[in-house]
């Protein structure tokens, strides 16, 4: 144990160090905000990564797959297929026409105060889900890791959230960047070493492997039943499965592209070119990533056993059960610091993304209309703002417990992007006649529906012993007013009526006046954000 408190206090004394050297580089609002627009396409691809590669998708969707064992891996090929969205539909609009976030992009043609205040209060709601989801993850892990150091569950919460806010407050987006491209090669160099373990355990025989996965004993109402984890239907059956997957397919091809934390990581570069090379890169990192997590889910579902994940942690404690199972304490504790690390750097880029958001499209254009009164204005609202979104995130996260599934709370934050934010960016990139009316509806619509019948749902109500991996339904044991897990079949459409409806029934001149030029910018870059000096570290 004492191996791993050695790599995981190393780790937060090489990102403090990065935070001090960031700090240093961190002179005004686009050095603060967007590292000076001096990212590289690999750093950016690895920083994007890192922040998609969070501890919801190393410990949530691994203990899904354990769990549910198919039906779980859906969750993994999505987060891999969404990125061809922002590819070819949203990297290099963005990057063109925004300045630090995606307020920037809507109100370029549309009534910016109004639009940014939505777009900040949208921004907000999904960041808050992905981090509570973080802190969950960590709390359960230091719960496990450190049992017998008297270090809690609510300690671990508390310790994520104050290194996060120095972080953010400090260094800025630069330090937040550097410290997700080192989380990113040490997550993805422990899960290849884990990956090749688990094949290992099976002679490096992959038809050993998928048999043993075929044949999962785990019980059931008090019965001991044998499953082929190779099928599907463990969890997604009928009635309701099949339209829930097709719900969590439209989530993750929507929401991801809605995501402000990842958006935001395309104003960190200096060009759109740079831009859709940075995807290419994410995409290959998070590819490989999610292939390697299907085999740790089906590896901890064979070799450890879902009677046993669920009594010793739950769902999120798979992956570092597994590891336990292939080497002893020595590797469960150092899997386990690289998964609190991942989740250091996670938290600490939704915080400067929800900072972001606020200061720069709330305080500065819809309070000042646009006007920074005092030098570094911005800025210093951004460090407050990230102090209290910390604070928040910490509350909310010691309340849920650690009771909950990383993976499906991380789903429910992308549930509310692909409702309300990627509706309206993607709406206003390419439809001419789209207008201020629409935004407003659009936002308005889809973050209410997505909030609204997420609370509704299995995740938050009903008492069902059968889902063992469901995130929060122990909190209101009442059946669930809404049937399905993933709420994207009814609130995503919903959120695309309302923003076209509400352009439908409204005029806006001077918003279709704007598209051309919109168009040229979003296509050339003509006139978008420039680089301040070369590229750092490159």
């Amino acid at each position: 144990m004492s191996i791993g408190l050695a790599v995981f206090f190393a780790f937060i004394a090489a990102t403090l160090g990065i935070t001090y050297w960031a700090a240093k580089h961190s002179r005004g609002a686009s050095a603060y905000f967007a590292a000076g627009r001096r990212i590289t396409a690999w750093q950016n691809g690895f920083a994007v990564a890192g922040d998609f590669m969070s501890a919801a998708s190393f410990l949530g969707i691994v203990g899904l797959i354990a769990l549910q064992g198919f039906d779980g891996f859906l969750y993994a090929v999505g987060g891999f297929v969404a990125f061809v969205t922002i590819l070819l539909l949203i990297a290099e609009p963005l990057r063109n026409t925004g300045k630090y976030t995606m307020g920037d992009v809507l109100a370029y043609r549309l009534r910016p105060r109004p639009v940014r205040a939505l777009a900040a209060l949208s921004t907000l709601a999904t960041i808050l889900f992905y981090m509570i989801a973080q802190m969950v993850g960590a709390g359960a892990l230091v719960a496990l890791l450190l049992a017998n150091s008297g270090i809690s569950y609510n300690m671990a919460v508390t310790g994520v959230g104050i290194l996060m806010m120095v972080y953010v407050v400090f260094g800025g987006m630069l330090a937040t960047t550097w410290v997700q491209i080192i989380k990113a090669m040490i997550l993805s160099t422990c899960v290849l070493v884990l990956t090749v373990m688990v094949i290992g355990h099976f002679n490096f025989r992959l038809g050993e492997f998928f048999a043993a996965a075929s044949h999962v004993a785990y019980h059931q109402k008090d019965q001991l039943l044998v499953r082929d984890f190779l099928q599907p239907g463990l969890h997604y059956k009928p009635p309701y499965g099949p339209v829930d997957l097709i719900s969590l397919s439209l989530v993750f091809i929507c929401g991801t592209a809605g995501l402000p934390h990842i958006l935001v990581k395309f104003y960190t570069v200096p060009d759109a070119q740079t831009a859709r090379k940075s995807v290419v890169w994410a995409m290959i990192l998070i590819g490989g990533f999610y292939g390697m997590t299907s085999v740790l889910g089906l590896g901890a579902a064979v070799i450890v056993g879902p009677d046993y994940i669920v009594t010793h942690g739950g769902t999120n404690m798979s992956g570092p059960l597994l590891a336990q199972a292939l080497a002893g304490d020595v590797f469960l504790a150092l899997v386990s610091v690289v998964a609190f690390a991942t989740i250091l750097a996670v938290v600490a880029g939704l915080t400067i993304s929800a900072s972001t958001s606020f200061a720069h499209d709330f305080w500065v254009n819809v309070i000042h209309r646009g006007v920074e009164r005092e030098s570094g204005e911005t800025v210093l609202v951004a460090r407050v703002s990230a102090l209290v979104v910390g604070a928040v995130a910490i509350v909310i996260a010691i309340a849920l417990g650690p009771a909950s599934n990383a993976g499906i709370l991380a789903t429910l934050g992308m549930a509310v992007a692909a409702s309300a934010n990627f509706p309206v960016i993607a709406l206003s990139i390419f439809w001419r006649r789209f207008n201020t009316a629409g935004a407003i509806a659009g936002l308005s619509v889809g973050l209410l529906a997505s909030i609204g019948l997420i609370l509704a749902s299995p995740n938050f109500m009903g008492i069902d012993p059968n889902n063992r991996s469901a995130a929060l339904h122990h909190l209101i044991q009442a059946k669930a007013w809404f049937p399905l897990e993933n709420v994207g079949i009814v609130s995503v459409p919903l959120g695309f009526l309302a923003a076209i409806l509400g352009t439908l029934l409204s005029n806006e001149p001077s918003a279709e006046a704007k598209f051309n030029e919109f168009m040229v910018r979003a296509n050339t870059g003509l006139g978008a954000e420039e680089a301040s000096g070369k590229a750092i570290a490159s």
